[in-house]
């Protein structure tokens, strides 16, 4: 290719410019390491044996198509991407990889992990991997992201989905326990993104996306986050009251899921959580539970005070 015909071709100059290291950036390694952790945890707890060869090419598979997912979601985004200070350096925001190029790469990664998947480990696990992608590209980034700021929470299910792929190379089913490890994810999601959006609500105003902090404001996000990390607390020690995990697993959960409680009350307005608690109460004293337990001190009280005079 000439000089001059790279001048009249812009798309030649962003491809012709791409390292390895921008196709890396492609596949969003960060969110990739995160899923390939929470594949490979599906795959360990799930009972059963599956050859170390078949285990790694699961894990695998599950990295490229997380990483197929990401290049997908770049190429779509690539006109908010490109306003938001957070992701205008990504390849094909930044004109590094032509969108083509970028649509090209994911969706041949994606073909290949689920065919890959399919033949190597088994069909359910395929199936599997297939939905996550497409419930990634389809439903979160090219119908939800835009619309409602609801996004995160009903597109978090793409992001909860890898143990449950984890688990089924190894078992070639669904149990409960892989329901339970998605609950975790998917119930963590939202709070962990939402503390994301407050950080970064001025990107995503000036790019349009309808982020709960900036439909809602910071006041109602933490509000959500804090509900969301209420829930998580019982679900994320779920394992253990179930008998799947051991009581470690249980202590460790429960420290960690309060500390992440402690951190969502610290982040919530004091004026918000004691409005809540202020609520809370004025409902609770215009309860029947209210006046019960009322009468019950009166009667603790008065039978003290009558043993105390007897006693002099």
């Amino acid at each position: 290719m000439t000089e001059q015909s790279i001048a009249l071709d812009p798309s030649a100059v962003a491809t012709s410019d791409a390292s390895v290291g921008d196709y890396f950036a492609l596949l969003k390694p960060r969110v990739m390491s995160l899923v390939v952790f929470t594949g490979f945890t599906g795959l360990y707890l799930a009972p059963g044996v599956l050859h170390p060869v078949l285990a790694l090419t699961a894990v695998l598979c599950i990295a490229l198509g997380a990483g197929a997912a990401g290049a997908i979601n770049m190429w779509y985004d690539r006109d908010i991407d490109a306003l938001m200070a957070r992701t205008r350096m990504r390849p094909v925001a930044d004109g590094r990889i032509e969108p083509g190029v970028a649509l090209g790469f994911g969706v041949s990664l994606a073909a290949a992990s689920v065919a890959l998947m399919g033949l190597a480990v088994n069909p359910m696990a395929a199936a599997l991997l297939l939905l996550t992608i497409l419930f990634y590209v389809f439903i979160y980034t090219m119908w939800l992201k835009r619309r409602t700021p609801q996004n995160i929470v009903i597109g978090g299910a793409a992001g909860a989905l890898p143990p449950v792929v984890g688990w089924a190379a190894v078992t070639g089913d669904v149990s409960i326990f892989a329901l339970v490890l998605f609950a975790i994810i998917f119930i963590w999601t939202p709070p962990h993104f939402w503390a994301l959006s407050l950080y970064r609500a001025g990107d995503y105003d000036k790019a349009g996306v309808p982020m709960l902090p900036v439909v809602s404001g910071a006041r109602i996000t933490k509000r959500h986050m804090l509900a969301y990390t209420l829930l998580l607390f019982p679900v994320a020690l779920a394992p253990a009251l179930l008998g799947f995990t051991s009581a470690f697993y249980g202590v460790c959960a429960a420290l960690l899921s309060a500390s992440f409680l402690a951190a969502a009350i610290l982040a919530s307005a004091a004026a918000n959580f004691l409005s809540i608690l202020a609520d809370m109460s004025v409902r609770f004293s215009a309860s029947p539970a209210s006046s019960f337990l009322r009468m019950t001190f009166r009667w603790v009280r008065a039978s003290i005070l009558a043993l105390a005079v007897r006693r002099s």
